[in-house]
């Protein structure tokens, strides 16, 4: 089911995993922070270049990327950062290109690890 709203929540998110739905979960913070961990299958596109990677033709984001470029109607392309500030920012960035289901992850990658871990 296409998501309509700007945030997705730990638990709708790791339902649609475990569902094994389409999927297109983009991490938007630095390179050392995603070297500290990330969540699995997750894309990493610093904040600063989601209007840029996300405008490349499909092919040079398949080679830059390793998968396909997600269509404009991506029912579930979701962003996050560490807390949400920058994956809202994303979040942003994205719809005004058009992807207009693009969310972001309520309580970044803060609250999954912490979630993941207990």
């Amino acid at each position: 089911m296409a998501n309509t709203d700007k945030e997705i929540s730990y638990s709708d998110l790791k339902s649609l995993i475990e569902k094994g739905e389409e999927l297109v979960i983009v991490d938007v913070r630095s390179k050392a922070e995603v070297d500290k961990g990330h969540i699995p299958g997750s894309i990493h596109i610093p904040v600063g270049n989601v209007e840029s990677d996300l405008s490349l033709d499909p092919d040079a984001f398949k080679e830059k990327f390793g998968m396909p470029k997600p269509p404009l109607d991506a029912p579930n392309l979701v962003f996050h950062c560490q807390l949400g500030r920058r994956g809202e920012a994303a979040t942003e960035k994205a719809r005004s290109l058009g992807f207009q289901y693009a969310c972001n992850l309520a309580g970044g990658y803060a609250q999954w690890s912490e979630k993941e871990t207990k």
